[in-house]
């Protein structure tokens, strides 16, 4: 039998459709699947179905986070001699201590908070981008000029980080979440990977003491100063808060922008349907985020002997939640290798995840996403696709990071 490679090899999400082609195959005949590819990862199951997926995250207790929160070789791992990371993020916490790391920053990303402190702000930004594309004379590479920098500039003024700095944030977020792809990553190598987080280590330590020192109105001031039962955050979980909402709101966020643009210069009938009607927008911006599913697995632990879809899970098993193969179940979603901007059930997607590790950012990249869009499309007459679009080869997060494009702007 042939070994299943598509959920451990990062070549393999070069290729959407051979990898969805793959997983729904999967979903027919063995929807959760033993992983044995190779001996470079520890055996694991892979969680392919919609509701499997949400059966697991809605149970922390059982399937907890753990360090291991993504695939990773084995050999890298803390528990086989590999390097341990020298701080927690809320991907890595459960129980009390989620909640109350949560708690610090949940009104902030409260849609009304949102609006009030921050739309503004995103309208302008999504404004210099698209006159950034008229300044680029009808031709560019969406995903590395545009799309690459608008979410960045957002999450960035969230943070309070100056715009002088945001090149060097690009580049350590993509060597971190584009580890494995040869564009962007920094390789195999565990020093490598650990030399860039340390790196933003680095920096976030040198804005934590300028806040505490002299704190202002953006979300570093926040964590900076933030207390969890009465007492100050120590000084390793305020960086890995910072790393989290640095990283994790900026490349996820590209990436849908990039794929959300592809899907519509493929289909002149939905984006022209979008300029008739905007108040769709938002929908199609589901869709999108379905449809690119830029976080593409998160990693849990059994602690206990646990039946999945009459699969004997045995305690200490890992399970690779699939979201890319979850959203598109076709239990769930009607023609769900069609993008479809209008359909009716686009948000039942798990980009965002489900339960008590629902995406703290999910408002703000909704919001994002459809400032930008409702910015570029009534100014936008024509579109098409110039070239070959290529996708980020990585197991964890990735999207187009080629989209070559021609068009014409309104001015």
């Amino acid at each position: 039998m042939k070994p299943i490679t598509i959920f451990s090899d990062p070549a393999a999400y070069t290729d959407p459709e051979r990898w969805h082609a793959a997983a729904a195959q999967l979903r027919r005949d063995d929807p959760v699947p033993r992983i044995e590819a190779d001996a470079t990862f520890d055996p694991f199951w892979a969680v392919t179905r919609h509701a499997d997926v949400v059966e697991i995250e809605r149970q922390p207790e059982l399937f907890p986070n753990t360090v291991n929160s993504v695939l990773m070789p084995a050999a890298v791992k803390p528990e086989n001699g590999g390097m341990v990371l020298p701080f927690k993020t809320l991907i890595h916490m459960d129980g009390p201590q989620h909640r109350a790391y949560r708690n610090l920053t949940n009104d902030w990303f409260k849609p009304g908070a949102l609006r009030r402190t921050l739309e503004p702000r995103i309208e302008k930004l999504a404004k210099r981008y698209v006159d950034r594309m008229a300044e680029l004379g009808g031709t560019c590479d969406f995903a590395p000029d545009v799309a690459r920098y608008y979410p960045l500039q957002v999450i960035m003024s969230v943070l309070g980080v100056p715009e002088a700095d945001e090149p060097l944030m690009l580049d350590l977020t993509q060597k971190l979440f584009g580890a494995d792809d040869p564009d962007f990553g920094v390789g195999v190598d565990p020093e490598a990977r650990i030399a860039v987080m340390m790196q933003l280590v680095g920096y976030f330590q040198r804005m934590t003491a300028e806040r505490r020192a002299s704190p202002g109105e953006d979300l570093a001031s926040v964590i900076a100063n933030g207390r969890v039962d009465g007492a100050p955050l120590p000084d390793l979980e305020t960086l890995g808060y910072y790393i989290i909402v640095a990283t994790a709101g900026h490349d996820t966020t590209s990436s849908t922008l990039a794929g959300g643009l592809e899907a519509l210069a493929r289909r002149p009938d939905q984006l022209r349907a979008l300029q008739r009607d905007p108040a769709a927008i938002d929908n199609a911006v589901e869709e999108m985020i379905r449809w690119v599913t830029p976080v593409r697995h998160f990693m849990r632990y059994a602690q206990t002997d646990y039946e999945l879809r009459g699969v004997q899970i045995a305690k200490g098993d890992g399970l690779m939640m699939s979201y890319l193969s979850a959203n598109r179940d076709e239990e769930v979603f009607t023609n769900p290798f069609e993008f479809d901007a209008a359909r009716e059930n686009a948000s039942s997607h798990l980009a965002f995840g489900t339960g008590v590790h629902f995406c703290l950012g999910a408002n703000l990249a909704r919001l994002e996403l459809a400032a930008f869009f409702r910015e570029l499309l009534p100014r936008l007459e024509s579109i098409e696709l110039t070239g070959t679009t290529a996708y980020t080869a990585a197991t964890f997060v990735g999207a187009p990071k080629r989209v070559p494009i021609r068009y014409r702007l309104r001015a």
